[in-house]
């Protein structure tokens, strides 16, 4: 009757930081090798990459501009440095001040030095003279071309990218290639083989453009840095210069700009008014003389003062509007910058300088912007709902300008008709003589207003000074930014390191099998009675060498006595023993630990049997010898006796059923009454009877012998059992009600790689309490075993 299944306890695992030290340090050489491919990468990357070069320069930009008037002055522009400096870094990278620049270069032609692995521009140098006599202004051809020095006299030409359209020239003869004539002038050297190429004035706005850089110096302060990164440094140094030198010129044009319109507004007036003053003056001259009228009296001249007075400020009211709408046009225009022309400043117009002066930074702004996002993303948004907002203040302080302005005009026309109501007592002569004297005098007045403004806005134009100021020119820089030596190898170094740590778990991650006892405890609670070492040697098909245990005294022999200890402990009860040993699938070494087994019980005197019950693919006789034409398939099948298939092994005192023919009915033969009555008869006759199964995870053969069996061993195989194989024996007990199940770890070779890194505290109860085994990890040079892994300062020690 079987026994009840036990419910056995969960094992008890910790984490083991040594095993995973181990686990890295097993594979060493593979982080070596992550490491040297890495950098062997990092040395082609360092070879075959052009070196990038940046230089750096500062700009100053200046709080105000200098005024030499004082009541027209404009007003003074607030910013936020960063606010400025950003705005600034756009007029900087614009493609007018850019051009400019480039144009101070020598721009035309690129020479080049071709290397074994880089090709160097030689920019500023020029080893040879081109002149080019005839080039389209747009439509030539920008390729490479090969030149080579062939003697004194001539030299080779072609395509760079086509070396075969090869042709030999004279120097100084008239070339015509690719919508240009030029001419070679002076000699090639021929000491290398050089390239040139011919260049556009925009061949040279993308490579600036893209390698500026401009911000703040420093926060909170109004220096602004550059720095200009390109292959080649003097390059580099130069294009940043000129870029700085255009600014600052084009800064003062634009500075000058707002009062050349303010001169221009007056220059206009000014035609007007003196057209009208000539006339006024000869209408007098004619009316003095006609009337024979030499001066007025004081009282009729005060009069006159009080109304030219009068219109010399309506005059300016009036100029002044003129200045309002004009400002207003340009707000409602959305021009991309807004200039006072005309002082505008008044009681109602407090901080319009300011506002302007914000307007402007944030049209600046939304152009810097919308080189970078869309016209309908967030950050455009909302600049331009900041700009709709100051431009509603502005309006709004346009409006009451104007609305002051207006009162002022009224105001004036009604002292203007009081004046004229005053003179309606003046004989009429006097009168119209007042009249034309004072239209005289305000037309002279006016002269002279706008002759002052006139001269004041050209003194001041006269007086600007550039918006910026070149602190620290750029100079050459020859040390390269990248690449960087210590860096790319310090970054191949880790990525070398994380490579190779990162191989070692992607290969233990993708392991499915099973190497270590720890991993077996971890996926079922069927004990382990022993674990076997990796045989020595080369083991030949027939595992002769194993039958003979050779090395008695070898760490694997050792191992099989401990499996052979152990089982001492199952079916004690019993004083002869039916041992049945299984696997999951072929090749996992069941037949191997079968012959161990019986070799070992075998030199210990005990009556050992061995039944090789697997009828389909038996190889257990060659172990012995035997031609296998009678075995077990032909008694259970009633074709002959026990003693006419029993082999005995005097060598070794083993008895040895083979497996015979393969029968057409395998399982059905295990399942007879004849197997029965056989495994009873031997049971009498030996201490141990072991059966040699065939696999249960492939065929059904075992499973009445398993039944039948005292004891059934479970064999896994390290680094060729699944972690699947583990579970098969806790589910053989549960189904068919078994208590005797065991696992034996056959060929346990200690490779750290694929470890457990997780400990058994048996201390605590963990693993297998009954059966005491080991997996002789870490003995070695104790001294006991021929075949022990002796370090080397152990021989040193020895001798």
């Amino acid at each position: 009757m079987t026994e009840p299944v036990q419910e056995k306890k969960a094992v008890s695992q910790s984490i083991d930081f040594y095993k995973i030290f181990k686990v890295f340090l097993s594979r060493w050489y593979w982080i070596a090798a992550t490491v040297i491919i890495a950098c062997c990468g990092a040395w082609l990357y360092l070879w075959y990459t052009p070196p990038v070069y940046q230089t750096g320069a500062s700009l100053k930009l200046e709080e105000s501009n200098p005024s030499l008037g004082t009541g027209s002055q404009m007003p003074m522009q607030n910013y936020n440095y960063t606010d400025k400096i950003q705005a600034e870094s756009f007029t900087i990278r614009s493609n007018e001040v850019i051009m400019n620049a480039v144009k101070k270069l020598d721009y035309k032609i690129s020479y080049f030095l071709k290397g074994y692995a880089l090709t160097t521009e030689l920019y500023p140098k020029v080893p040879f003279v081109i002149e080019i006599l005839k080039q389209d202004s747009v439509n030539f051809d920008r390729t490479l071309y090969h030149i080579k020095a062939i003697d004194d006299q001539h030299f080779s030409l072609s395509p760079a990218e086509n070396e075969d359209q090869k042709k030999t020239y004279q120097y100084g003869q008239l070339i015509s290639m690719g919508n240009m004539e030029f001419k070679v002038k002076t000699k090639v050297p021929a000491n290398g083989t050089y390239l040139f190429k011919f260049n556009g004035i925009e061949d040279f706005i993308g490579r600036a453009m893209g390698g500026l850089n401009i911000g703040e110096a420093a926060r909170f302060t109004n220096v602004m840095s550059l720095s200009q990164t390109d292959g080649n440094a003097v390059f580099a140094a130069d294009i940043l210069n000129a870029i700085m030198q255009e600014y600052v010129k084009y800064d003062v044009i634009q500075r000058r700009r707002s009062a050349k319109q303010t001169v221009d507004f007056i220059n206009n007036q000014l035609g007007f008014i003196n057209t009208e003053a000539g006339k006024s003056g000869s209408t007098l001259a004619n009316y003095k003389t006609q009337n024979k009228m030499v001066d007025m009296g004081s009282a009729t001249s005060m009069t006159v003062g009080k109304l030219a007075d009068f219109e010399k400020q309506k005059t300016e009211l009036n100029i002044k509007l003129l200045g309002i709408k004009q400002l207003e046009e340009q707000i409602n225009n959305n021009r991309s910058k807004v200039e006072i022309g005309v002082d505008l400043e008044g009681d109602l117009s407090t901080g319009l300088g300011t506002l302007v002066g914000q307007l402007n930074t944030l049209l600046a702004n939304r152009e810097l912007k919308l080189n970078q996002f869309n016209a309908d993303s967030q950050p455009v948004k909302q600049i331009e709902q900041q700009i709709a907002n100051v431009k509603s203040s502005i309006r709004n302080s346009i409006q009451g300008m104007r609305r002051n302005n207006e009162q002022t005009i009224r105001y004036i026309d009604n002292q203007i008709a009081g004046v004229n109501q005053s003179m309606s007592t003046i004989p009429l002569k006097e009168q119209n003589f007042v009249k034309l004297q004072t239209n005289f005098e305000v037309n002279n007045k006016v002269r002279s207003f706008l002759s002052e403004k006139k001269l004041e806005a050209e003194m001041n134009a006269a007086a600007i000074v550039p918006g910026a100021s070149i602190v620290n020119p750029a100079y050459p820089s020859y040390f390269a930014i990248s690449p960087n030596g210590n860096k790319a190898y310090s970054t191949a170094i880790m990525l070398g390191l994380a490579a190779g740590f990162g191989l070692i778990l992607l290969v233990r991650f993708l392991n499915p099998y099973i190497y270590d006892k720890e991993t077996v405890e971890g996926l079922t609670h069927t004990p382990i009675i022993g674990v076997i070492r990796k045989f020595p040697d080369f083991i030949d098909q027939d595992s002769r060498q194993a039958l003979s245990l050779a090395k008695p005294k070898s760490v694997f022999a050792e191992s099989v006595r401990s499996v052979r200890t152990n089982l001492s402990f199952l079916a004690s009860h019993k004083q002869s023993k039916i041992i049945c040993v299984t696997s999951e699938i072929s090749g996992e070494g069941k037949s191997f630990v079968t012959v161990n087994l019986a070799s070992t019980l075998a030199l210990i005197e005990k009556r050992v049997i061995l039944v090789a019950a697997d009828l389909r693919k038996s190889k257990l006789h060659k172990a012995f010898g035997n031609d296998n034409k009678k075995g077990l398939s032909s008694i259970l099948s009633g074709q002959a006796t026990l003693e006419e298939v029993l082999t005995n092994d005097q060598m070794h005192h083993i008895d040895f059923i083979p497996s015979g023919p393969v029968p057409p009915n395998p399982s059905e033969l295990l399942h007879t009454a004849a197997m029965k009555d056989l495994l009873k008869k031997l049971e009498q006759q030996y201490d141990y009877v072991l059966v040699d199964t065939a696999p249960v995870g492939l065929v059904s053969d075992a499973i009445p012998l398993i039944r039948s069996s005292d004891v059934n061993l479970f064999v896994i195989r390290s680094g060729v059992s699944q972690q699947r194989a583990a579970a098969i024996p806790e589910r053989l007990s549960r189904e068919y009600g078994l208590n005797n199940m065991a696992i034996v770890l056959n060929a346990f070779g200690d490779d750290a790689l694929y470890a457990n890194y997780y400990t058994t505290d048996y201390s605590r109860g963990g693993g297998n309490s009954t059966y005491y085994y080991s997996d002789y990890s870490g003995y070695s040079g104790s001294g006991y075993y021929d075949d022990e892994n002796r370090k080397w300062w152990m021989f040193w020690k020895k001798k």
